[in-house]
């Protein structure tokens, strides 16, 4: 059976800093190290914290006066940097710099009296950092159909950005009906999409004209796995979302001659290791891996951290 890897896959440079940011935290500080939410979706990541002396919470009246804190990869609301700040909790801040681009974004557009229109998912952690960082009126549109349901309070000063999980492809509808209802509205270029969203989706939607089945490695809550699994199913591929090896059924592999396999942004690469020994002791495999963009990005720890580490 063929197998080919998605190029690119797995960890973006966000994760990859937010990750580094705990594991010298916990170096330079020593246990524990306290993080506010799962660092990154992924529960091998978390579990491999977990083990090094992260402690992972869901409030920050959970941790302990002094005790160093980390913000996850997804962001906060300004409320939860406000009551770290009173409490003088030493920080450490991992958002993903392109999560914090979008902050600003909204941001300098409220200050200009725009309404912002935030397209995202409901009750996803980015989405809620998102809606807590700009300040005035902010609306969350799910889809298109939500667009003919806004209530704004000019037309005329309108103003849109994205949670960065969602591709061009994703957000495209939508925005072609905010531009519809609200032909002044205006949002971000397209090159301030995450480049890390943008290049898996391609990725996936290109693997999938070449194999039988396509494998997504990826934890259940994480977006932008679950959103590459639908893609693959968008072209008519049966595709799965893979947590971890004790998901693999063999039947899914009856009559199929190649398997496509690619990991969402906050997957380590071992698990993508593990997908590929398992699917080894069903047949033997040809292991290719498919053209694609090579990633260089890196983004800064913050500087406390670079600090301390010289």
């Amino acid at each position: 059976m063929k197998v080919i890897l998605a190029q690119p896959r797995g960890f973006c440079a966000g994760v990859e800093r937010a990750i580094e940011i705990v594991e010298k935290a916990l170096e330079i500080y020593g246990p524990p190290v306290y993080v506010r939410h799962e660092i990154v979706h992924n529960k091998r990541v978390v579990e491999s914290l977990k083990a090094k002396g992260a402690r992972f919470v869901e409030e920050l009246d959970e941790i302990p006066n002094g005790a160093i804190t980390v913000f996850s990869a997804h962001g906060v609301a300004q409320k939860v940097e406000d009551t770290a700040a009173g409490r003088s909790l030493p920080v450490l801040d991992a958002t993903c710099p392109l999560v914090a681009k979008v902050h600003k974004e909204g941001q300098r557009y409220s200050e200009k009296g725009y309404d912002i229109i935030l397209i995202g998912h409901e009750g996803h952690p980015e989405v809620e950092g998102t809606m807590g960082r700009i300040p005035g009126r902010v609306h969350l549109v799910q889809n298109a159909s939500d667009v003919a349901r806004l209530d704004v309070a000019d037309p005329d000063m309108l103003a849109y950005v994205t949670q960065t999980t969602l591709s061009v492809d994703d957000t495209r509808a939508v925005i072609e009906a905010l531009k519809e209802r609200f032909p002044k509205i205006t949002g971000p270029d397209v090159k301030d999409i995450c480049y890390a969203t943008q290049n898996r989706q391609a990725a996936v939607r290109e693997l999938a004209h070449q194999v039988d089945l396509v494998l997504v490695v990826g934890a259940s809550n994480s977006s932008n796995s679950n959103r590459l699994r639908e893609i693959g199913g968008e072209t008519g591929v049966p595709s799965y979302l893979v947590e971890d090896v004790s998901v693999l059924d063999p039947a899914w592999f009856e009559g199929v001659n190649s398997v496509g396999l690619s990991a969402g942004a906050s997957t380590p690469e071992e698990l993508v290791q593990e997908v590929i020994d398992k699917l080894a002791e069903f047949r033997e495999l040809e292991l290719t891996v498919m053209d694609g963009i090579e990633e260089s990005i890196q983004f800064k720890l913050p500087e406390p951290l670079r600090e301390a580490a010289a």
